[in-house]
């Protein structure tokens, strides 16, 4: 569904004529790759946090840059941000209940 979405924005102009749409696009699949290894390779679930956040903001961008140029590519990435919401939500409760949350580091300064 994400790919369709982007290709519904790029029959409007291509590249050329929907470049900030196509570049936050771009952004947040950047930023959807990098939560994987940050999370599960690096173990640094507090990070992780920051990162899926900032991944939810910038699919929200997205959606909203999206709607701009066409709807239906918008709506096709509500699942996509449904499922970035509970990753989101998963991430935080490991991140308070790890070890790894602001009052633990507290407790050990």
């Amino acid at each position: 569904m994400m790919g369709v979405s982007s290709w519904l924005v790029w029959l409007h102009g291509g590249f050329k004529g929907q470049k900030l749409p196509l570049a936050v696009y771009s952004f947040q699949l950047l930023l959807n790759f990098l939560w994987t290894p940050i999370f599960f390779g690096l173990h640094q679930i507090g990070l992780a946090l920051v990162e899926i956040l900032l991944l939810w903001t910038a699919i929200g961008a997205t959606m909203y840059l999206f709607w701009n140029v066409n709807t239906l590519a918008a709506y096709l990435l509500v699942p996509y941000i449904l499922w970035v919401s509970l990753a989101t939500t998963i991430n935080f409760y490991i991140w308070l209940y790890s070890g790894d949350s602001l009052d633990s580091m507290k407790k050990n300064a």
